[in-house]
């Protein structure tokens, strides 16, 4: 079984080698600062294309969260070139399809299209980069558009609300205590002119990354990019003041009543991210270790606590080695009909104990490896997802060349240093529970009779 385990391992490395050290990024600077970022893949005649700002949620503030995500939302209500979702409308007409997202990090615009059409791509998004109007009669429309998607993603769903007073509660100074949506209460008191000055403070081409991945010419995108990128004007970009995060002094526990049909455990431990780890190797041994307790159906907590002892109906783990701040490791899950949330925690726990004690064996390990890597090939298999690991390295300040390194490092990890983090990480101490307690709504009350009639 090792053996086998070891030959699909070996094999999932070479694919790794083949489909992405094969065709390296093109990396180049432009003279005000943009960078630029071209990846050949040949495979179909398609194109790519991302701009990526160096600004997210972590960068607010108390009074703006959510102007990130907004100003996100602005840069489709036009320029002095092109009127509002008249952007939208010219990629659609291309045949190419169009979206934008915001993160904690960073601020993304992306367009998919014909290998030819490039050209339209750049000239829309180096107009936008400096040229947006904020016309306030939009920006009136489109805050409330985003206080209905906090509404519904949010506020109407007993989880993601969970989840959001959870990261307000495990962080005291981290920015990633805020949501990437903004507090109901910012959203409601922010004005267009909060937009405008983050808009001129951060979106300038010496604040972004240009990544294009697809059937290109390197040479020929610089040269497209030298045409409509370098002309634009650099800012001068500040840097934000550092909001390291407090030790934890003990455990930490809320209680969210929320209306919902299951109750929801998450629990979180303070862990690092590649940027501030003491040692190199512990983000890639915790990255091992969600693996080993959610990396499919052999996975830990599937086999033993949603399908052996049938106590959770669904459980998972959160780990992401990459951004500007530390995070945290996460274990998350529902107990089935027949058991609490007391029974699921101590089952967590139990598993991280294990983890603790016992050493994970080999031929585990292997498929736990093994399954790790192949995740991230299989997003490289995709042009889009290429360009994504790309941006998201640059504007984490990590470096795309990282992408080299992963299949490396994961491979290096050891049973010990599996160990050795869930030792050092996974403690008490640095520990934050969240339960949803679901409460009934007067829908779910049926109403009382007496007799005479209704009770009013």
């Amino acid at each position: 079984m090792l053996m086998r385990i070891c030959l699909i391992l070996g094999f999932v490395f070479s694919l790794f080698s083949t489909a992405y050290a094969g065709s390296p990024p093109h990396e180049f600077m432009l003279d005000n600062g943009l960078k630029l970022i071209v990846k050949k893949d040949t495979r179909a005649p398609v194109v790519v294309s991302q701009v990526w700002y160096k600004v997210g949620s972590s960068y607010e503030y108390n009074g703006i969260t959510g102007v990130s995500h907004v100003l996100e939302h602005m840069m489709f209500k036009g320029t002095e070139e092109y009127a509002p979702g008249e952007f939208s409308r010219i990629i659609a007409a291309n045949g190419g399809r169009e979206n934008a997202f915001t993160g904690r990090d960073y601020t993304a615009y992306f367009q998919q299209l014909e290998k030819s059409r490039l050209e339209i791509s750049f000239k829309m998004e180096s107009d936008r980069m400096r040229g947006l109007l904020l016309p306030e009669e939009e920006f009136a429309k489109e805050v409330k558009v985003v206080m209905e998607e906090r509404r519904m993603r949010t506020e109407d769903n007993p989880q993601a609300l969970t989840r959001e007073q959870f990261y307000a509660t495990a962080f005291i100074s981290n920015p990633y205590r805020n949501p990437v949506v903004g507090w109901m209460d910012d959203l409601e008191s922010m004005g267009v002119a909060d937009l405008r000055t983050w808009y001129q403070r951060w979106y300038a081409p010496n604040n972004a990354v240009v990544v294009v991945v697809g059937d290109v010419e390197p040479q020929a995108v610089l040269a497209l990019a030298k045409k409509y990128f370098e002309p634009l004007e650099p800012s001068e970009i500040l840097p934000v003041k550092p909001r390291t995060e407090a030790s934890q002094l003990g455990e930490k526990r809320i209680l969210v009543k929320a209306p919902a049909k299951l109750p929801y455990l998450l629990m979180g431990y303070h862990a690092p991210v590649l940027k501030f780890a003491d040692e190199p190797w512990e983000p890639y041994a915790l990255e091992v270790l969600a693996g080993v307790l959610d990396g499919g159906n052999s996975a830990r907590l599937a086999k033993e606590l949603v399908r052996g002892k049938e106590i959770a109906a669904g459980a998972s783990v959160g780990y992401s080695m990459i951004g500007l701040h530390n995070d945290l490791f996460s274990l998350s899950g529902t107990p089935t009909e027949a058991h609490s949330i007391e029974t699921l925690e101590a089952e967590f726990l139990a598993q991280i104990e294990i983890l603790k004690q016992t050493l994970v064996d080999e031929s585990e390990l292997a498929r736990v490896k093994a399954q790790v890597v192949a995740s991230n090939i299989y997003e490289l298999d995709s042009v889009f997802y290429q360009a994504m690991q790309i941006g998201m390295l640059e504007t984490t300040g990590l470096g795309w060349p990282l992408l080299d390194e992963y299949v490396d490092n994961v491979r290096a990890v050891t049973a010990e240093q599996v160990q050795a983090v869930a030792r050092k990480f996974l403690v008490k101490d640095q520990l934050t529970v969240a339960v949803l307690e679901p409460v009934a709504t007067e829908l779910d009350i049926e109403p009382s009779h007496h007799a005479g009639g209704l009770v009013h």
